[in-house]
């Protein structure tokens, strides 16, 4: 009996046309100047934070590996975690009220005529476009003691209290201004967004919550909520980012201050880091913040995938 055939081996020439190489090209620069500005400063953080690395090191080199040491010390101090908590309820208090806000304004839209609408739309966009520090400059003024427009506002209807009131004395009305400031920036995005969203519901969706006698918020709720459930997952996550690593305007207006009433995590790692020359320190402080927030966002885009999955 002959032996069953040797199977044949066939050999593939791979040719790579120069056309394919075009869009790898053209995102190349993209791409290399994101792994620069982004990739390895995280990754020389990471690197830093498991050394000791003082003003001494910064100048003359030579840092040795002190292993997880920075991060013991981190993890023990308590002001560690009150700064945690603190950077928690800023960003769940931010968050909230800028997905409120932001959907409010978002169905005012919806609503208004077409002048109106292009005109709220233009105040949006350029309360959205001002600069960081320009905003939290403007921020400065309004709020100054002796001549800001709310305190003279303030007394002549009638609050005469508020006469010189320094606002960035007191923690919990710097924390009220940096939460007001924040929600001037914020809220033009999500607002336009979920607008964007708004305008591609079907109409006659809203026509058969109509005739089956639904109100207002039972239309929201059944009717346009489900509809955008993943952009407002989305919007969601984006904000959480922007609220929990907020730092120019906390350290402009306050500097974490007074008395650390508006110190958040991005704050206290450049206070460990630049004012105590713990480098190591205040790496190891912002390596744990990308921690916490990746672990957040991972947990909102899980719950996100796991009710999309369910509808």
């Amino acid at each position: 009996m002959d032996p069953p055939p040797r199977p044949v081996r066939r050999r593939f020439a791979v040719s790579i046309r120069p056309a394919a190489l075009w869009p790898y090209l053209l995102i190349a620069p993209t791409v290399l100047g994101a792994a620069f500005l982004l990739v390895y400063p995280l990754v020389r953080n990471a690197v830093m934070s498991f050394q000791h690395f003082g003003l001494a090191e910064l100048i003359r080199g030579g840092a040795g590996w002190v292993g997880f040491a920075n991060y013991r010390t981190v993890l023990e101090d308590p002001e560690f975690w009150t700064v945690v908590r603190r950077t928690f309820w800023w960003t769940g208090l931010n968050v909230a009220l800028i997905m409120l806000i932001g959907t409010l304004v978002s169905l005012m839209l919806v609503r208004l005529g077409r002048w109106m609408r292009l005109a709220v739309m233009s105040a949006l966009v350029l309360a959205w476009a001002t600069p960081v520090i320009a905003a939290t400059t403007i921020f400065q003024w309004l709020f100054q003691s002796r001549f800001g427009v709310v305190n003279w506002l303030l007394v002549k209807l009638g609050f005469d209290s508020y006469r010189d009131y320094t606002w960035f004395a007191h923690g919990g009305a710097t924390f009220a201004i940096l939460v007001t400031l924040v929600l001037w920036q914020s809220v033009p995005f999500a607002a336009l967004t979920l607008y964007g969203g708004l305008t591609a519901i079907p109409a006659e969706l809203y026509e058969s919550a109509r005739i089956d006698g639904a109100g207002a918020w039972q239309t929201f709720r059944l009717v346009t909520f489900p509809m955008l459930r993943p952009l407002f997952a989305l919007v969601t996550s984006l904000e959480v980012i922007w609220c929990f690593k907020c730092f120019a305007q906390i350290w402009v207006i306050s500097a974490g201050g007074p008395n650390g009433a508006t110190t958040t995590l991005p704050v206290y790692a450049f206070q460990i880091a630049q004012s105590l020359h713990k480098y190591d320190l205040g790496s190891a402080v912002s390596t744990l913040t990308v921690l916490i927030l990746l672990g957040v966002l991972v947990f909102n885009l899980r719950r996100m995938f796991r009710q999309e999955g369910a509808l």
